[in-house]
């Protein structure tokens, strides 16, 4: 690896774009460019991966939510045009020696090295527009040489960060089925309206006094076993966390797919067997993978992807260096510190619009909702969805919003968007005992032969996932953030309402 101007260049670059939304009013447009290895020292066998970044309506604020939305920046490499391996960031002893960016950038470089998150270091709004980002690679820790030629992407994720602290869980006298509460409390006939999560401490389930409990009766529900402790090591939503901004895209799935070998690409291909068996759109999946061709497509890069199982999720997470979020921490990312709401909505009331949308730019980057609703909360649900049927582009309902306000765009406390119908979030269950050993590890950025996730500290595909938030062929009742009718489900196979949604734990 030779990056020296007098000499022949022994590297390639592969320039790559990540757009995982869309460039318009209010929707996030993230970029990464100029993408060059910079300053070799072969003598500690370690360059500077320089880039270029930006994306649009970044925040950072010391009020309210008192947050920020970061990018997960990664990168992976390949040799002599061979298999794309991960990229392990610079890291030691906490500190992020050699990383470097403009003025008010702020670069946190996990400790397990697969990637780092970049955001604002001070309180502001507006576009991120970044030049000149350094990240150091210490490529000999990766076996690469000094004289490999290299091919290098970087990828870039939208993310928003959820604060440490105590938030509560339910629906309190609410209708929804399985919600959260607290035992042994009863107010004119109801359960106390909310169980307190307070520490990241193991949680009791059951009937006995002051413990969390939910139902199992209603016919048909599957809210879970009612059995536990949930175990400290649990991400319960008391601890730090990020969460993806917006559902997985289909141009995100695509990024992630083209990297990957002809076998694995097999056993994750989303348009065969395993998800909805053609190359054709159908309700908007417009993922496609002839057969014999190296790389996939979408003609709808910024739709969310559905027909996801449980397979294709958890080895995107595991790619990405992300993890599955559970359904504690779904509920703390909908409402973060406030009271709860019965048959409340991801932007905090029971308010919802009640007519079907019509969309204008079909199609493009830039469709929108002609017919909001002002003054209530919008979702793509069965009774807003409208014509074509299916998921709808990320962002939608924040470029589209007559006024800027939580409500109208659909967004949660912290800011995260679609966390209310859209597509199902696929979170790990309380009510299932595989679901309650998940301890939160992140995926480390390599895939098995097959394709498949490597860790073991995830639930199986099988079991101990559930469902939460609704979709667009659901009604009200399923998209409330306590409904719980479907969080101990599993389906085996894909399904044109199931999307995904990464998260990682901020301490590592």
């Amino acid at each position: 690896m030779d990056t020296s101007a007098n000499c022949k260049m022994k590297y390639s670059i592969l320039l790559f774009f990540s757009i995982l939304s869309i460039s318009n009013i209010t929707a996030n447009n993230i970029l990464v460019e100029n993408v060059t290895l910079v300053n070799q020292n072969t003598a500690e066998d370690h360059v500077w991966i320089k880039f270029d970044l930006s994306w649009e309506n970044s925040w950072r604020t010391s009020n309210g939510p008192q947050n920020w939305d970061a990018a997960w920046v990664f990168a992976k490499y390949r040799v002599n045009s061979g298999a794309w391996k991960h990229v392990r960031m610079h890291y030691v002893d906490g500190i992020a020696d050699g990383h470097s960016g403009p003025v008010g950038v702020t670069i946190n470089t996990a400790s397990d090295e697969v990637g780092c998150f970049i955001h604002r270091s001070t309180e502001g709004s507006g576009d991120n527009d970044w030049d000149n980002i350094h990240l150091r690679w210490d490529y000999g820790d990766n076996g690469v040489g000094d004289n490999d030629i290299i091919d290098i992407q970087v990828f870039a994720y939208e993310m928003v960060y959820v604060n440490e602290g105590a938030f509560s869980l339910g629906g309190g006298n609410g209708t929804e089925v399985g919600k959260f509460y607290k035992s042994g409390f009863i107010i004119f006939g109801f359960p106390v309206p909310s169980y307190n999560v307070t520490s990241s401490g193991a949680i009791t389930v059951g009937s006995n006094f002051g413990n969390l409990n939910y139902s199992t009766s209603t016919s048909g529900s599957r809210p879970g076993d009612q059995l536990g402790p949930i175990p400290a090591a649990f991400p319960n939503g008391f601890d730090a966390f990020y969460s993806m901004k917006y559902e997985l895209t289909q141009g995100q799935w695509v990024d992630m797919f083209n990297t990957l070998n002809g076998t694995q690409k097999t056993t994750l291909d989303i348009t065969g067997p395993n998800g909805k068996g053609q190359d054709e759109v159908l309700n908007r999946n417009a993922i496609s993978w002839p057969d014999g061709t190296a790389s996939a497509t979408t003609s709808l890069p910024n739709i969310p992807l559905n027909y996801v199982n449980n397979n294709s999720r958890l080895a995107f997470f595991d790619w990405g260096g992300l993890r599955p979020i559970t359904e504690l921490e779904y509920e703390k990312a909908c409402r973060g510190p406030v009271p709860v709401v019965a048959d409340g909505f991801a932007w905090g009331n029971a308010n919802i619009h009640g007519s079907p949308y019509t969309y204008t730019n079909l199609g493009t980057s830039a469709v929108n909702v002609s017919n909001m609703g002002e003054l209530t909360g919008n979702a793509a649900y069965s009774t807003t969805n409208g014509t074509p049927t299916g998921p709808k582009r990320v962002g939608i309902f924040a470029s589209s919003a007559i006024n800027p306000s939580r409500e109208e765009t659909g967004a949660s406390y912290y800011g995260i968007m679609e966390l209310t119908g859209n597509l199902y979030e696929v979170v790990v269950s309380v009510g299932h005992p595989r679901g309650r050993l998940f301890d939160g590890q992140h995926g480390d950025g390599i895939l098995n032969s097959n394709g498949d996730s490597n860790d073991p500290n995830w639930p199986n595909p099988n079991e101990g996932f559930g469902y939460r938030g609704g979709s667009y062929i659901n009604g009200a009742d399923f998209i409330r953030v306590s409904d719980r009718y479907d969080a101990a489900s599993v389906l085996i196979g894909a399904n044109n309402r199931l999307g995904a949604r990464g998260g990682r734990t901020t301490q590592n």
